[in-house]
This record gives structure tokens, sequence and C-alpha cells, in this order.
């Protein structure tokens, strides 16, 4: 297939993109499966990321944003599950400065160019003897291990590979992720990690990152439970060979629509895995007085636990739509709301339209639920995505720990 500028390609096979290595171990952290791994770029690459809002930051984060924010470089970034070295006082900073530091000697490059990121059971001391041994075990590798070592309740691992012209050069930019419950995000609430070899700035990739997070992983929830760990990081390491891309390049609105292209795909594969989840659901608000207000309507409806029951239930009980909606400060024409699920229309003008209920209910029997509203109100729309709330949420966030 002929690429073009305006053309950018989904490649089915996870590859990553020039210069950067990978590799995951088994380090006892979790039974049996890979529990560690990292990423590392053959030059230091420009970087930028994204953090949980709540104020129990972990010890990893914490260092993580410092490390990013001092220069907006980084060349290597490990990870660890099943241990959030969350809550865990000083020990915990300690810990992960420690682990950032076995890792930048394994690769021998600055300590000031290496994240740490970290998810897990919190207030659980970091078993630092494990750790020490997962990283000695690492080596630069093509492996894709590490999108499999940083899952927790996940059912599966969540990738994409997209490949675009920049500058006339092919640049490919590839995302993964792990999240399934404590999915919140304002940023975060789960761990993103997207690599690109595009040259572009450390200060203007840090904008097109908080931009697109706003539009993705910010629009998504499981629960409402937003965790003390994870973020969104970037590398850009320039080897594809491109001008550095800055807003005024000609190419910029293609990258832009390949880097949303990728963590709007992360952000709903984390919504369709949510704990328990058996449905994905997609919400669709026009007629929003702005931009801000449609953000905020879709992501009330699809974080509703009536919403979210009624689907994993199939039953179509529209008022649990009007109920969120008539919860958030939008503005709201409130003799003129439409809502329709799965394309048919079951309120118009704010009273029940005219449809066959059956036809609706039985399709919410599907994988992928979508739910469209006019607020009419404006001409603003905006999207956001979650799943449904089942019994199975309940069995596994009961024990967790066990």
């Amino acid at each position: 297939m002929q690429m073009t500028s305006e053309n950018s390609i989904e490649v089915t096979a996870f590859t990553w993109p020039t210069g950067f290595y990978s590799d995951a171990t088994h380090a006892g952290l979790k039974e049996a499966q890979d529990d560690m791994g990292w990423l590392y770029s053959q030059v230091p690459a420009s970087a930028a990321g994204v953090y949980t809002t709540n104020q129990f930051q972990a010890a990893p984060t914490k260092l993580t944003k410092a490390t990013i924010n001092r220069q907006y470089q980084l060349q290597a970034v490990i990870v660890n599950s099943g241990n959030a070295n969350s809550c865990n006082g000083s020990q915990g900073e300690t810990d992960a400065l420690m682990m950032q530091s076995l890792a930048a000697n394994k690769l021998q490059i600055d300590q000031q160019l290496v994240a740490v990121a970290s998810t897990g059971v919190i207030g659980e001391p970091l078993p630092m003897a494990k750790i020490k041994t997962g990283i000695s075990q690492l080596a630069l590798s093509q492996s894709v291990g590490i999108t499999q070592a940083v899952l927790t309740t996940d059912t599966h691992s969540k990738t994409i590979t997209v490949k675009c012209l920049i500058d006339q050069q092919l640049v490919t930019i590839t995302g993964f992720c792990k999240g399934s419950g404590m999915i919140h995000p304002n940023m975060a609430t789960m761990l993103g990690f997207v690599t690109t070899d595009a040259a572009i700035d450390g200060q203007h990739l840090q904008e097109l990152l908080s931009t697109t997070v706003d539009e993705t992983f910010n629009q998504i929830t499981v629960d409402g439970d937003t965790s003390t760990n994870d973020m969104v990081m970037v590398m850009a390491n320039g080897m594809a060979g491109n001008k550095p891309l800055t807003q005024n390049s000609d190419d910029y609105p293609t990258f832009v629509q390949a880097f949303k292209r990728v963590l709007t795909h992360l952000a709903q594969e984390i919504a369709g895995d949510g704990e328990g989840a058996s449905k994905l659901v997609e919400v669709n608000v026009t007629g929003a007085f702005n931009h801000l207000e449609a953000q905020q309507v879709a992501k009330a409806i699809v974080g509703s636990n009536l919403v979210k029951a009624m689907i994993f239930g199939a039953d179509a009980n529209w008022g649990r739509v009007m109920q969120a909606i008539g919860q958030t400060t939008a503005h709201v024409d409130i003799n003129g709301v439409s809502v329709s699920i799965n394309g048919m229309q079951l309120v118009k003008n704010s009273v029940a339209a005219i449809v066959d209920d059956h036809k609706v209910s039985a399709s919410l029997n599907n994988k992928q639920v979508s739910i469209a509203v006019d607020l009419n109100a404006g001409v603003a729309e905006g999207t956001a995505w979650g799943c449904d709330l089942t019994y199975k949420y309940v069995q596994i966030n009961a024990s967790y720990r066990s």
C-alpha cells in the first residue's frame, strides 16, 4: 500500500520504532508472569509525561515527573508490576531512586535519563532484592514482553503501531498501556508508554501529549477511582531523520493525527477491558454549549453506575441517561434533549420517542454499545468511553490482594 503524508496507516504487527529496544523478565513480584521490563533508546530522546492527580502520588511517579521536567529528555524507562511502591514513606522514595540507579548502571547511561514506573498493590514495601535480580536479568532486544509485564488485572495486552510520512521520512509511533481498575483519569490511573522515532523537541511533545490526553485518556472511566501511581509518557528519539517538528511544520497535522490515533486506541482498549467488563461503551454528545461541557456530559453518562448497570442488564431504561445529564452543570435545553442507543432514538425533545423497546434492549447485548445525546444548547461535541458494571467487578476487587 502506498503511503502519502495524508495517510496514516495502522500496522497490525506491533513493532518498535527505529532505535528502541526492550526486554521483560520474571523477578518474582508476581507468582508466575513477567513483572519487570524496560524500554531503551539508542540515543537520548525528547520526553514528555502526564501524571495522576491523586494527592497520594507514588514515589516512582514523583521521581519520573521530576526527571522529565528537568530537561524533557529520557533514554530509558524501568517498570515493574505487582507492587505500586506507593504510601511507603521515605523508604519508597529511596527504593524508586535505587531502581533508577540500577537501571542506569546496567545500561551505562546517566541516571537522570531514566524514568521509573510501578503498578500493583499499594502500601507494601518494594522487595528490592527481587528488583535487583530482575534488572540484572534484562537485556536489549526487540522483545514485546514488556507489554505483558506491566499488566495487573488486565485480561490482555493493549498495543498499537501507526506509521506515517513526515518530511518524506517514514515515522513509526508505537504505544502500549495497562489499565483495568481504578480508571477515572485526570490524568491518570493507568500506565501508558508511547515511543516514536520522529524528531520533535520535548516542550512541543509535552504540549501535544497534554492536549491529546485531555481528548483521550481523560475521557475514559471504569469505576470513578483515581490511582496513586500512573502516568502516560512519550519518548521521541528523532532517528526517523525528519526535520524537528513544530506546530508550524507542514506535516505537523499528520503527526498529530497519527499520535491521537494511538492514544485514542489505547484509551478505548482500557475502557473495554475494565475489571469484569463485558461491553465497551462509547458516548457521543452533540449540541453542547462548548467543548468542555460536551466532554463533561459524555463522561458523566459513561461513568454513571446506573447507566453502566443498565447496559450490563440490557435494559433500555433511558431515564438513567437523563439523570446523568441532569446532574452536570452543563447548559441543557430541558425541553429539547435527544437520546439514542445504538442508533435508535429513545428520547426526542426530552420525552419518550416511539421506538421498539425490545429491539433496543436486544441491541444492548452487543459487545459495543453507543449512546448519542444532543443537548440542543450549542454546536460543540464531545466523546467518552467506558464499560458496563458487572458482578465480576465486585468479585475481582473484593479479593485483589489474595
